[in-house]
């Protein structure tokens, strides 16, 4: 008999039952969020292709949809995450800041304790049945 695959978070072990809790987090400011998966993704991808286009492009999102999300972000931020520059001799481009850059770490620090928070709430679920 062919046993059936689980669809798991990376890095999280199924209970023999194949059971195990599943979240997701993000930010809010003031009732809007601020910064989750998606967003934190679409940072990582402008820091890789130093465009917003391209980054929305990699991501199959529109450009329109992804520069709303970094002005989103932006607005929110203490200090902006994103700038950009004009086009001329170099061309222009998209970078994060030094504050930007801290954010998708910690960001990415966050889910790591969550994921293994929902591993161990996982475990005690488990136990009690």
């Amino acid at each position: 008999m062919k046993s059936r695959r689980h669809s798991h978070p990376k890095g999280i072990r199924p209970s023999p039952a194949g059971t195990f809790c599943k979240g997701r987090i993000w930010l809010d400011r003031d009732g809007s969020t601020f910064l989750g998966t998606g967003r934190v993704i679409l940072l990582e991808r402008i820091r890789e292709h130093g465009s917003i286009a391209k980054a929305a492009r990699s991501m199959e999102m529109s450009y329109k949809h992804a520069w709303d999300l970094v002005d989103s972000i932006n607005r929110q931020a203490v200090t902006p995450l994103v700038i950009t520059s004009k086009g001329g001799k170099g061309g222009g481009g998209t970078r994060l800041t030094p504050e930007g850059e801290e954010a998708v770490t910690a960001f990415r620090k966050l889910q790591k304790r969550f994921q293994k928070y929902l591993q161990q709430e996982t475990e005690k679920l488990l136990q009690e049945f």
